[in-house]
């Protein structure tokens, strides 16, 4: 028998699994998450309203069902959790799956006033993230600024357009839906520092912002013909050709007396945040850019002021150091070699990654399953080598004595059964327990 812990239960970790017990029928998979509840991002940064994409969690179940498959929520790895020299010590190989854990940073004044958040918090904010804080993100907020033009960018300028009576069929929780139909935000600038050419949003993200009702998307025609695809689209590769139709529908288009506004920015590089008498953010100054002729831009010396008492920054993910991990801090991953991890250049036995901790916050959620199988063939090479090693039969006990009290699947279905309880309470379908007390609660009924 063949004994892998696998720290994530996100696609990455799921589809790692898959892989497991697919190509090995000795493998036996531990899947560790930090939570009480499975699926990772596909559960806590996929938007409410896109149910389409949420389903996913159907296929990440059946993994996660699997009779040689173990969910075990609610265990940390690293400090105040088990130790990762002891995981090692417990199974025959370890696998980890964590993701990339924070945001980059723009890294110029202001960024920490109040009202300036990233957007990753926000969204944590209404998915119910048992971590996230409910700062009054909307408190005063009539103009929000968000940096980024790729999807998060589009999820969250959606999200604070969007009607109360359309997020009230989604799983989001009561606070943030409550929050969000009291908002008076009208207008939400979506910014970006380069052109529409070089936006990573995808076609149909972008055309849903066309679609919400009582809403306007504004293009001023004058930003985007900076861009020379845009000017002339024929050479750029679909989705990005696509995109550029999209936005030259919109281009010059009166908002129509829309009582809120998308309005989508292009060559703008923030430069810095100014607060209000109040102490919070007040608005955001931009620098004009141009295209440098090699795929970046250049600023022009020219500066603009957007108001905003609202400002959420998207500009990317970036991994963090894992304790008793190599860890390469240029390009925020785990050094591997095939997703072997590499001690000073050398393979270390029994180690491995996968997801983003292995190649970097890039591709969709279909990207993490060949990412996956890659990682698990290496696994797999070497585990003739791996199963000498002297490890417990059943590590939970060891676990336990570590200080960890996982949540196994029956603690996970308590979750779900309670999350419907309380929606149907609300007069609605499913409803997520936003915090840690009542996630724990609602799974200890299961030992119960």
């Amino acid at each position: 028998m063949l004994r892998v812990a696998v720290v994530g239960s996100g696609p990455s970790g799921c589809y790692t699994a898959q892989s497991l017990v697919q190509l090995s029928p000795e493998a036996h998979v531990d899947v560790l998450d930090r939570l009480p509840c499975p699926y990772g991002l596909v559960r806590y940064g996929v938007a409410p309203d896109h149910e389409k994409i949420k389903s996913l969690q159907s296929t990440l179940r059946t993994v996660l069902e699997n009779e040689r498959v173990r969910f075990l929520g609610g265990v940390p790895v690293g400090p105040g959790g088990v130790p990762s020299t002891r995981l090692r010590e417990l199974y025959h190989a370890v696998v980890y799956c964590v993701g990339a854990a924070t945001d980059r940073r723009l890294g110029i004044p202001g960024e920490d006033l109040p009202g300036s958040w990233s957007a990753t918090e926000f969204v944590s904010w209404y998915s119910a993230h048992p971590d996230a804080l409910d700062d009054g993100f909307l408190r005063g907020a009539r103009s929000a600024v968000v940096i980024g033009v790729g999807n998060v960018a589009v999820d969250v300028a959606r999200m604070l357009v969007r009607g109360a009576a359309e997020l009230r069929g989604t799983d989001m929780p009561q606070a943030a839906l409550d929050a969000l139909a009291a908002s008076r935000v009208a207008d939400v600038h979506l910014v970006g520092r380069r052109g529409p050419s070089q936006a990573r949003f995808t076609t149909k993200e972008l055309r849903e912002l066309g679609t919400l009702p009582g809403t306007a998307v504004l293009v001023d025609p004058a930003e985007p013909v900076l861009d020379p695809a845009y000017r002339d689209p024929a050479g750029l590769p679909g989705p990005l050709r696509r995109n550029v139709e999209v936005l030259r529908g919109w281009a010059g288009r009166p908002p129509a007396g829309a009582a809120r506004r998308i309005r989508l920015r292009f060559f703008l590089r923030p430069v810095e945040l100014s607060a209000g008498g109040d102490g919070r953010v007040r608005a955001v100054r931009f620098e004009r850019t141009v295209p440098d002729g090699h795929g970046g831009v250049t600023g022009t010396g020219r500066h603009e002021e957007i108001e905003a008492q609202l400002v959420l920054r998207s500009v990317g993910y970036r991994g963090v150091p894992l304790e008793g991990l190599p860890f390469d801090a240029v390009s925020g991953t785990v050094p591997h070699r095939a997703g072997r991890v590499l001690r000073e250049g050398v393979v270390a036995p029994g180690e491995y990654v996968a997801g983003w901790i292995k190649r970097g916050p890039t591709g969709v959620i279909g990207t993490n399953r060949p990412c996956a199988k890659e990682t698990v063939t290496s696994l797999l090479a070497d585990a003739a080598a791996l199963v000498r090693a002297d490890v417990p039969a059943d590590p939970l006990g060891q676990l336990r004595a570590e200080g960890a009290e996982p949540v196994e699947w029956a603690g996970w279905r308590a979750i779900e059964r309670a999350e419907a309880e309380h929606g149907a309470s609300l007069g609605r379908g499913v409803v997520k327990l936003p915090d840690w007390e009542s996630l724990l609660a609602a799974a200890r009924t299961a030992a119960r």
